[in-house]
């Protein structure tokens, strides 16, 4: 690792190299238009308008045919986003080979924020509440939405309401030091039992905060979760 410099960075690191098998769809999803821009640029997009973000990377698998048209290397682009072609077969894996590939660029101390390269939604306004409200939590923090349905559980046959109280829908991004994200990344022996980078940090027994995100950052899974992606674009960005 690097030596410990002066000032915290925050960075953020998307992981776009799946194929969004669920979309149907002739191209990854990441790279389906959502208005006028492709999903992925729009999430790319988000982070260059905080000035709280230092540095974004995107993994893309090493044969991505797509990307250099959707963030060709000039402009803004140029010095502040640099594409990794490491991806891998699962998002942990792309996750783990972006953050070997930049080892040597940060510090122990520096603050990755992964994020969805499906959650076109994410504005400036939420990276700085996630950077502000997590402040330096030794287990960092995600975005996260408190459930506000009543939620029913199948028991045998039937069903039972659940008690909603304490349950939180996880958004990205989710934002952790260097050293703690690839301790808990490197620790996780079952990755099917990691579903986002929180539950690693949680399987070494930590809690990370959760802050409140907004309904404008859903993940696009479904062809019919573009509309709304589109609807929350066009409206008014403030939160």
């Amino acid at each position: 690792m690097n030596e410990q410099p002066d000032v915290t960075r925050h960075v953020a690191l998307i992981p776009a190299a799946g194929v969004g098998a669920r979309m149907a769809a002739g191209s990854p999803k990441q790279y389906l238009p959502i208005g006028a821009k492709p999903m992925l640029r729009h999430t790319v997009d988000a982070f260059l308008s905080s000035p709280l973000i230092a540095h974004t990377y995107v993994v893309v698998s090493a044969d991505d045919p797509f990307i250099d048209t959707v963030l060709p290397d000039a402009g803004e682009r140029a010095s502040r986003v640099t594409v990794l072609r490491c991806g891998g077969a699962t998002r942990m894996e792309s996750i783990r080979n972006g953050l070997h590939a930049v080892r040597a660029v940060l510090a122990d101390t520096d603050h990755v924020l992964v994020h969805d390269a499906a959650r076109p939604g994410l504005n400036a306004a939420l990276i700085e509440r996630l950077i502000t409200e997590t402040g330096d939590h030794p287990a960092g923090g995600l975005l996260a939405l408190p459930v506000v349905d009543t939620v029913k559980r199948r028991v045998d046959g039937g069903i039972a309401t659940v008690d909603r109280a304490n349950l939180w829908l996880a958004q990205t991004p989710q934002m952790f030091t260097y050293a703690l994200l690839c301790r808990a990344l490197d620790a996780a022996t079952d990755p099917a039992a990691i579903t986002d980078d929180a539950s690693a940090v949680e399987a070494l027994g930590l809690a990370p905060r959760l802050v409140e995100g907004h309904p404008r950052n859903l993940k696009v899974t479904l062809p019919s979760d573009i509309r709304i992606a589109e609807m929350y674009l066009a409206a008014d960005a403030s939160i």
